[in-house]
Order: C-alpha cells, then sequence, then structure tokens
C-alpha cells in the first residue's frame, strides 16, 4: 500500500488543451444552405439505399432459409420464391437508379446529388 501511495504522489499528470467554445451557428452553415430541391434529393438518395438494403437481407434470409429447408419441397419453394422477390425488388431499385442517372445526363437535372457508386478503383 505504501508503494502505491508513493506511485501516485510522483505520478506525471496530463493536461487538456481546452477547445475554445465555437461562436453561434459555427458548423452549422451547411444546414443554412439547404434548399427543397436538395432535400427532395437527400430523401430520394435516403430511400433507394434503404429500399436496396432491404431487398438485400431478404435475399439473404431466402438463401438461409433454403439452406435450412432440409430438403422439405415446400420450405425449399417458399425460398426459392423469396430468393427471386428479392432479385426483382433489387434490380427494380438498380434500374430506378440508371433511370434517374438517364435524367440527370440528358437533361441536366440533378435529381440524385452528390451521390456517387462505389468504384473498383
Amino acid at each position: 500500500m505504501n508503494k502505491i501511495k508513493k506511485f501516485l504522489a510522483v505520478a506525471p499528470v496530463m493536461a487538456q488543451q481546452i477547445k475554445p467554445i465555437p461562436k453561434s451557428g459555427a458548423g452549422f452553415d451547411t444546414l443554412l444552405n439547404i434548399t427543397f430541391p436538395s432535400l427532395i434529393s437527400g430523401l430520394i438518395t435516403l430511400l433507394l439505399i434503404a429500399v436496396a438494403l432491404v431487398f438485400f437481407f431478404i435475399l439473404v434470409m431466402g438463401g438461409l432459409k433454403w439452406v435450412t429447408s432440409e430438403g422439405d419441397e415446400k420450405k425449399v419453394g417458399a425460398a426459392r420464391a423469396q430468393i427471386t422477390n428479392g432479385l426483382i425488388g433489387l434490380a427494380i431499385v438498380f434500374a430506378a437508379f440508371a433511370i434517374t442517372r438517364l435524367i440527370q445526363a440528358i437533361f441536366g437535372v440533378d435529381i440524385i446529388g452528390g451521390f456517387t457508386p462505389p468504384t473498383v478503383y
């Protein structure tokens, strides 16, 4: 116990730099520049991503159902139908994304503002 008291008595103390309090509105400048079209664009982008994730998980769940069907024809049929529905849903979402990009290229209307799909490199 005596060693611990000695250690605590000479332990180095680290000071943390205190950041100044930002002025009112600092950091929220992008919120001041929100327009109705940019809000709609953001909602469409969010909706496309959310729906794509939902259909992807439907596809994965159908695959898991197929694996755990134990050879039962009814369960295999239900799993195959779920996988088909997931693939159709993903195809519709990606077609909607392609159509919005086509509208942007032809008419110059930026429906999905600032969203770029991931690339390989």
